[in-house]
């Protein structure tokens, strides 16, 4: 069987039929596609949305590969995972646009740059792929909320970021107390007005009747 993937993710194979119906898990396949891309910069926040909401709803595989077909080819899976190589340095740089996400299974890059100006910014490391255990997020923002979602095994250290008319506000995610840290995330530079938020994820509703905390999933890196 050959090492390239398609679109959709899967292996390709001799007389396979573009107009084939697409499983839930070649959406999902697609989706991380995507987010993937998104996280690398390929697209912007605005094309991930509309590119999401087609796969999501997608029928054929023939639908999802338009979806992907111009972007890099998706790298041959080892162990059923996709083989995540992180990027050194990537760089967001918005003014007065609409909120920027990194959610999923997006790769944790090396360097994060943040030039941004009253834009929104999520990072959710919920099921975020790691590699390496540090990122360094230069933040240079002003204005709106910059948030990161953690999980057990994630450090934030906001020591060397300077902050005017801004205010952070950190809450530690529950852990045990020998879980070892799986990513520091420095953040240095300057946020001005606005806020910088460090929580972990909420409680879906069965979980806050139950008194229990957020689940995780099993670390993806690689």
């Amino acid at each position: 069987m050959s090492g390239e993937i398609t679109p959709a993710g899967k292996h390709s194979a001799p007389g396979s039929s573009p107009e084939l119906r697409a499983s839930h898990a070649d959406r999902d396949r697609v989706a991380d596609v995507l987010r993937v891309a998104a996280g690398d910069g390929l697209l912007t926040a605005d094309e991930l949305d509309e590119r999401l909401e087609v796969a999501l709803s997608a029928r054929t595989l023939n639908e999802l590969a338009t979806l992907t077909a111009d972007l890099p080819p998706v790298p041959a899976a080892v162990g059923g995972m996709a083989v995540a190589e992180a990027k050194d340095v990537v760089r967001i740089e918005q003014v007065h646009s609409g909120p920027i996400e990194r959610a999923g299974r997006w790769v944790v890059p090396r360097r994060l740059e943040l030039a941004v100006t009253y834009c929104k910014v999520t990072l959710d490391f919920t099921d975020a792929v790691i590699t390496h255990n540090t990122l360094r997020i230069d933040v240079g923002m002003t204005g709106k909320t910059l948030k990161l979602i953690t999980r057990p095994g994630i450090v934030v250290d906001t020591d060397e970021l300077g902050l005017v008319h801004s205010r952070v506000k950190h809450r530690q995610t529950r852990a045990n107390p020998d879980t070892p840290v799986a990513l520091r995330v420095e953040l240095v530079g300057l946020k001005a007005h606005g806020r910088v938020v460090v929580r972990p994820p909420r409680r879906t509703f069965m979980q806050w009747l139950l008194r229990r905390p957020p689940s995780f999933r099993d670390s993806p890196a690689l």
